[in-house]
């Protein structure tokens, strides 16, 4: 069977990583960059990958044949973006994957909620962004009423029972100091078990006024905040640039 005969190939790649082992906890990965998002995160990284372009710039088949190539080689498959869960060709793509005897890996802001309940039965990890509290999205995704999604999103990923990573990235002009402590006591009260936060990266973000702060962030929240989150989770880290 040709890669991509079974509806993978509707799939919208923009970008291919064949190696990483930082993308899925304790495996080593591909990462499928999907193309397409309805927020805009001032801090997005990929902000190339918004758009929905006519054409897909790496044809499915072309990273099924890579697949391929990586069996035995790496663990898992990685869908990242953009949003990968706004792709309606993901379900088969992610089926393809699997057959290969891929573990799978899902990178999601949980702008589509029903999409990524039909396909968490087949994803056996998720990193879920939890941006703010989810009535303060709209400060963060420029999009209103994006909270919504997102937490029904967070409620369709505890309710699968899959293995998952909240995470939050944090920048004190989008979340403050309490405003993060208030999230992490809202996630831990849902029962969420591992949460992280990562601290905004100036590299590669294309937002000037972000960045023009960002160099201040070296001992942001604090040790305070710091203590008070991991007192919260099972398990907590904070990441730095």
């Amino acid at each position: 069977m040709r890669p991509g005969a079974h509806g993978g190939g509707r799939l919208k790649v923009g970008g291919l990583v064949p190696f990483t082992a930082t993308d899925y906890p304790g495996l080593l990965a591909a990462v499928v960059f999907v193309q397409g998002c309805p927020w805009r995160c001032g801090y997005c990284h990929n902000p190339h990958l918004q758009p929905r372009t006519a054409d897909s710039p790496v044809p499915w088949p072309e990273v099924m044949g890579l697949l391929q190539r990586r069996v035995g080689l790496i663990d898992a498959v990685v869908f990242s973006g953009g949003e990968p869960t706004m792709d309606p060709g993901l379900d088969a793509a992610i089926r393809q994957a699997r057959a290969l005897g891929y573990r799978i890996g899902l990178h999601t802001g949980g702008t589509h909620p029903r999409r990524l309940a039909r396909v968490l039965p087949l994803v056996d990890w998720v990193g879920l962004d939890v941006k703010a509290g989810f009535a303060q999205y709209e400060q963060v995704t420029q999009v209103a009423g994006s909270g919504i999604p997102a937490r029904a999103s967070l409620q369709a990923v505890l309710d699968s029972g899959v293995d998952f990573e909240c995470r939050t990235t944090a920048h004190p002009s989008l979340i403050d100091a309490q405003g993060l402590l208030a999230l992490g006591r809202t996630l831990a009260d849902l029962g969420v078990q591992h949460y992280a936060v990562q601290i905004f990266r100036p590299q590669g973000c294309a937002d000037d006024a972000l960045n023009a702060q960002g160099q201040s962030l070296a001992h942001w929240p604090g040790p305070a905040i710091e203590t008070a989150l991991a007192a919260l989770f099972p398990r907590f880290a904070i990441r730095r640039p």
